[in-house]
This record gives structure tokens, C-alpha cells and sequence, in this order.
């Protein structure tokens, strides 16, 4: 799923990017875009994510991990944090040659009292509450959205469906926020990208389609839904399953043993292979299972 970009602040020079790089106190890579600060953290294993943080005072040498909040996905490596940083700096670049401005915040949305209106054009407004925001739309503007993803009442949330509105009013969005959209309708609303670009999706270019596809695929494999260390079996994971990974209390779940250097979960689930992985119906590390194999 992919958000609107977050609101940051550039320098206003004209054509200038105002971007800052450094080094932190704890020798991240950091970055400074007028108030806005970004960071380039270790995560889990060998893997490193974008950390956002705002109006972080002092020189960038003296930042502290502390400092940061935002997780705004993995990274590669230094070259590939320059360049996300480099892109939201254009992004907000561009935000201001669009010309849009604040007005006093009045309306009324499904999410609550709007505590913050930005007018985007004539009929285009995004509202942010205390809770979550979106777009509204005039009845106008609302009927120049597809069928396929158009709300009746013309709001649209800021998780997924905001994505409707920029692309059906590009000139209104930075280049940033259009490839946002786009990538938001191909994950998560493949079959109204398809009608509307008339182009069929590829696996591995819409989350929801390969999701799909991987559960018609293994609909009646048995799939895990819980795991965790095995105390009674040193080195393998005592996994709990259910056909096709399904969670209902009704279906019968099986338990195996999984080698524990093996069990990485992929991104829809781990399908037991139950040609290699044992059928285990020994003792459990499972609280919710320890009684029943006590009978």
C-alpha cells in the first residue's frame, strides 16, 4: 500500500532542491530537506529502511537515531537513500509550482471534523482529522473518476483510494505522488488498472493479483498460520497449519516440524512441502495445543 507522501518543506530558492547530507552521531547517513530530516537506519539481519523526523535540531552531526520515527521502506544501499531523498525534495518542489494553499478547515468527512483543508484546484480538496483524511471531490470532479474506482459520495481515503484521484486529475500531482498512485491501483485494485490502461498485469507487478494467484495455487496445501521455536526439538520450528492458510476455528490445523535454518516466510506464507517437512503430533511449545496432546 502506498500513502500520499508525507507534506515536507524545501528551501524556497528557486530551482533549488535544498538538500543537506551528512553523517549522524552514530555514523548514519542523514539528510536535511528544510524541516523535514531522513536517515538511512539499520533494520533486521543486513537490511536498512528510510527514517523520517521533523524540525530535528542542531547540525546533522549531532542527530541521534532517537530522533527519527517514520519507517518509509527498505533500502538498498547509500545510493538508493540519496536518491529517495533527492525525490521527495523534488517532490515537494514541484508542490509548489502546482500552487496549491491552505484554507481554513470547515468541512465534515466520513473521518471526522477537518482540522487541516489544502485546495488542490477548483472541486479538489484534501482534508486531514485527528484520525485520518483523504480527498473530496465535487460532484463535478467526482464524475470524471472511472467506474471502476469511483466513490458515490466523493471521498476518498488517504490509504488507497486517494490514488483514484490522481490519476484521473495528473496535472494536479507531483511526479512522486503519480507514480505512488499508479503503483497503489496496480497492488491493490488490479482489475480496474487493467480496464483502464487495457493491459494485462504480469506476476510480480500487483501484490493483490500474485496474492490471488498464490492462494488459488495452494488452496489445498497446508500453509502456516503459526510458528515458533520448538523447546522439545532443538534446531526446528513447530509450525500450526490450516489448508490453504485459512483462520477459522472450525477447520482442523496440523502441526510439523520445520528445520529452523529453512523456515523464512515468503510473501503470502510457508507452504508445507509434505514430502521433507515431518507431521509432528508429539508435545508442543504451543500454550494453546499443550492440552490437547496432554490427552
Amino acid at each position: 500500500m502506498n500513502t500520499i507522501p508525507a507534506k515536507t518543506d524545501v528551501d524556497n530558492t528557486p530551482g533549488s532542491l535544498g538538500v543537506s547530507f551528512g553523517r549522524s552521531i552514530e555514523g548514519d547517513p542523514v539528510a536535511r530537506v528544510g524541516d523535514t530530516a531522513f536517515a538511512m537506519l539499520p533494520g533486521r539481519g543486513q537490511r536498512h529502511y528510510l527514517a523520517t523526523g521533523w524540525k530535528i535540531a542542531g547540525p546533522l552531526s549531532k542527530w541521534r537515531r532517537a530522533d527519527f520515527h517514520g519507517h518509509s521502506g527498505d533500502l538498498a544501499d547509500e545510493a538508493a537513500f540519496r536518491a529517495r531523498v533527492f525525490e521527495h525534495a523534488e517532490h515537494q518542489r514541484e508542490s509548489r509550482v502546482l500552487g496549491r494553499h491552505e484554507i481554513s478547515p470547515r468541512a465534515h468527512t466520513p473521518w471526522g471534523l477537518s482540522q487541516h483543508t489544502t485546495v488542490y484546484a477548483d472541486g479538489v480538496e484534501r482534508h486531514s482529522t485527528a484520525s485520518h483524511g483523504g480527498f473530496k471531490l465535487s460532484s463535478m470532479r467526482n464524475c470524471k473518476v472511472h467506474p471502476s474506482l469511483r466513490v458515490e459520495d466523493g471521498f476518498y481515503e488517504e490509504d488507497c483510494a486517494w490514488a483514484a484521484v490522481a490519476i484521473t486529475f495528473p496535472d494536479l500531482f507531483t511526479g512522486l505522488e503519480r507514480r505512488c498512485a499508479e503503483m497503489t491501483i496496480r497492488d491493490w485494485r488490479p482489475d480496474a488498472w487493467e480496464a483502464i490502461l487495457g493491459r494485462v498485469l504480469a506476476p510480480g507487478q500487483s501484490h493483490a493479483k500474485d496474492r490471488h494467484a498464490f492462494e488459488t495455487q495452494h488452496a489445498e496445501d497446508w500453509i502456516v498460520i503459526s510458528a515458533l521455536r520448538s523447546n522439545h526439538h532443538p534446531g526446528n520450528t513447530e509450525v500450526i497449519t490450516t489448508r490453504g492458510g485459512q483462520r477459522d476455528a472450525h477447520l482442523e490445523e496440523r502441526r510439523f516440524l520445520v528445520p529452523a535454518c529453512e523456515y523464512e516466510v515468503g510473501r503470502f506464507g510457508f507452504v508445507i512441502d509434505e514430502t521433507r517437512h515431518a507431521a509432528y503430533d508429539g508435545p508442543s511449545s504451543f500454550v494453546t495445543w499443550s492440552g490437547r496432546c496432554a490427552t
